[in-house]
């Protein structure tokens, strides 16, 4: 109670200092760099990671893009190469004039080579970089690079991808949060009982949304699905928290004519109901912190933080802003619109059996309809971005003009003779899907000592430590052909050389697949145990986590299930994410109906009145959260061109809206059928059924008398 006071005590002054904290929270989110590159959050210690850095290291290579050229003359080829090779952090072009004068025709070359770089209407050639693929000195290379080369060239690659995906995240994010801001507060207005409260609860949520951007500066960089999604969720999340304190401070006006008394009162009792409802939140984002690839880890903290930081702002930060307009707000007051829900209730209670029934029939086209969609995701990140983007248009040039899907690199120690090499080379070409194989060998070939060519062209392939070969696949990343066909190239390799490395982006999405595979079923593990923890202490029952995590499991089971049947292919973090956000989200509606059933059975009710009542004060609560989720998502999804964003959003909005209606429908019903396992397992109501102050729980003919 203590802090209750200090709180309506120092009311101005708080909000005085979240005010002045709003300008260093500011400036740390500007200041946060954003991450674009998924590739960059694999674990440091596999090979193709290690690759990456020894390419860097050795040859001064990061990100590598092909540049294809259409209807232009030789000439004015080589001219636009000499501007790309003067962009800063281009650090080689490769093409034709690299190895021969333009005077000699190109013609002349092997039918083999000429055919792999050239069509009858246009050439292509490879840049390499200085910096990483995702860095921001690359991507402002690649824009200088296009506005170069201008609409008859077209650029490739993991950083043009990045770029694309930079630029229309950072034109749509501002509109996600005007979005979900504008049906968030719909929905408030629709569902509570003032027309001023909403807005005052958004500056209270926005306030706290800015405080957790501002404060990941202290992480260095976050992930643009972090930032995309990180306002949305917060929002949606710790909205309840707000309207938790608005219905205490409504109740307490009544009994108290002091309304600093009757805010003190409300925050002590939010405080304790909000802390109890936070920690399935946070239990379920801090699991995500348990994934390999770290991007979950990123996603984790930061809504784990933006939930803290929303109870936070709930009992500090609201409460002053309601004490200072607190005439405006009982002026405003309307009724409201959700109706009574006695006689809902009673029905869904009377009927309980129909809804076990369905409850039983749904699970297995729904387990099934999940495993499958774990089975169809994508891990191809050129498949979120809209089909007239830069980037998806010049790789469908590359794959249409010249068969190229894929570029994998290869590294090979630079003590392997060359006759090994080339050995090596003619394995790998007979490869399925592999085009080509790029290295000193298959240029020269063995006629031409290494020694004879000019430093300039050795230096393009070759360290002191490395050789450098480049393959050109048909079949794209992320695909199971090339999956299959980087297996049978890195046998190959560890034959001729044991040390060498497979690289590129294809080699590196094939280690996220196996890596997110595993992340799936840990993250699953820990969420579950962690919420089913937490569900016992705070329940005092072994049996109740069971039932409770078993109805949001199933209702998880339906939401991911349902692209399944739609024929939609999910990103591949969603479902990762999706499973853990659903459960720590919407399991807070499960237990509040279930701690005021417990409640009711305690007072003396039998089960079937104790449901009843539980049921029918839980709902409006309920309907209100769950729609608030759901507003805040939904209008972002709809939205969205970048399907990860949009999917993710869908599947959340979804989630809410199945998770709500499973609460209302199947929970009622399982706390019906498994009442006596209940009370026999619950630690306060097993204390007293044996001193006889439970009344006759076995009884089930109880009358509800429903209005």
């Amino acid at each position: 109670m203590r802090f209750s006071k200090g709180v309506v005590k120092h009311h101005v002054l708080i909000l005085i200092v979240t005010v002045l904290l709003m300008i260093p929270s500011v400036i740390g989110m500007v200041s946060t760099r954003i991450n674009y590159d998924m590739l960059t959050y694999l674990p440091e210690d596999i090979d193709t990671v290690i690759g990456q850095n020894e390419l860097l290291e050795e040859f001064g290579k990061g990100a590598f893009s092909f540049i294809i050229m259409e209807d232009m003359e030789n000439e004015d080829v080589a001219d636009l190469k000499a501007q790309i090779e003067g962009v800063e952090h281009v650090e080689t072009v490769l093409w034709y004039d690299s190895l021969f004068d333009l005077s000699v025709p190109m013609e002349l070359l092997p039918d083999k080579i000429y055919k792999e770089f050239n069509t009858d209407h246009s050439t292509m050639m490879a840049v390499f970089f200085d910096s990483s693929t995702s860095a921001d000195i690359t991507m402002d290379a690649i824009r200088e690079i296009r506005s170069l080369c201008g609409k008859q060239c077209y650029a490739s690659g993991m950083s043009a991808l990045v770029t694309d995906l930079k630029d229309l995240c950072e034109k749509e994010e501002p509109i996600y949060v005007g979005i979900a801001v504008a049906l968030a507060c719909a929905a408030m207005l629709l569902f509570l009982d003032s027309w001023l409260v909403p807005f005052v609860f958004l500056a209270s949520i926005g306030m706290m949304i800015l405080l957790n951007l501002g404060t990941n500066w202290f992480m260095g960089e976050i992930s643009y699905i972090t930032k995309a999604l990180s306002a949305v969720l917060q929002l949606a999340v710790t909205m309840d928290y707000s309207i938790f304190l608005w219905h205490s401070y409504n109740e307490q006006r009544i009994k108290y004519n002091d309304k600093k008394d009757a805010m003190a009162v409300a925050i002590k009792e939010t405080l304790t109901s909000v802390v109890g409802s936070s920690i399935t939140t946070v239990a379920g984002f801090i699991a995500l912190c348990f994934m390999s690839f770290t991007m979950g880890r990123d996603l984790g903290i930061v809504m784990a933080k933006g939930v803290l930081l929303g109870v936070a702002g709930c009992v500090t930060v609201l409460p002053a802003l309601i004490l200072v307009l607190d005439k405006p707000l009982q002026k405003t007051h309307h009724r409201a619109l959700i109706p009574d829900m006695k006689r809902s209730a009673g029905v869904i209670v009377k009927y309980f059996p129909v809804f076990l029934v369905l409850f039983a029939l749904i699970i297995p086209p729904a387990y099934y309809g999940y495993s499958k969609t774990n089975d169809e995701v994508y891990y191809d990140m050129g498949e979120c971005l809209p089909k007239d983007m830069e980037y998806v248009i010049a790789n469908e040039k590359l794959t249409e003009d010249f068969h190229i899907a894929s570029t994998h690199m290869l590294l090979v120690d630079a003590d392997v003779p060359g006759a090994e090499v080339r050995k090596m080379i003619e394995e790998m070409e007979k490869v399925d899907g592999v085009k080509y194989v790029l290295g000193l060998e298959s240029i020269v070939g063995p006629r031409i000592p290494e020694e004879m060519l000019p430093e300039s062209v050795v230096s393009i392939l070759k360290s002191d430590k490395w050789e450098l070969l480049l393959i050109n696949s048909e079949y794209r990343p992320a695909s199971e052909e090339v999956n299959t066909q980087i297996d049978e190239l890195n046998q190959i390799l560890k034959k001729y050389d044991k040390s060498g490395m497979l690289i590129g982006e294809a080699p590196c999405m094939k280690d996220m697949i196996e890596t997110t595979a595993h992340d799936f079923q840990v993250v699953n593990a820990v969420s579950i145990l962690a919420i089913f923890l937490i569900i016992a202490l705070v329940e005092k029952s072994l049996s109740l986590p069971f039932i409770l995590i078993a109805v949001i499991e199933v209702s998880i089971f339906i939401n991911l299930g349902l692209p399944h049947y739609f024929g939609q292919s999910l990103p591949f973090i969603a479902p990762i994410c999706i499973s853990t956000i659903q459960l720590g989200a919407t399991v807070d509606y499960a237990i509040l109906t279930t701690t005021r059933y417990k409640a009711e059975r305690l007072r003396g009710k039998e089960k079937k009145e104790a449901v009843w009542t539980a049921l029918a004060t839980s709902i409006p609560s309920i309907i209100v959260s769950g729609m608030g989720l759901f507003a805040a998502t939904f209008g972002v999804a709809v939205y969205s061109n970048i399907d990860i964003i949009s999917s993710m959003c869908m599947l959340m909005a979804r989630g809410a809206v199945v998770s709500m209606l499973s609460v209302i429908l199947v929970l009622p019903a399982m706390l019906m059928l498994f009442d006596r396992l209940i009370c026999a397992t619950t630690f306060d109501m097993r204390h007293n059924i044996e001193n006889g102050r439970l009344r006759n729980y076995k009884n089930m003919a109880v009358e509800v008398h429903v209005k």
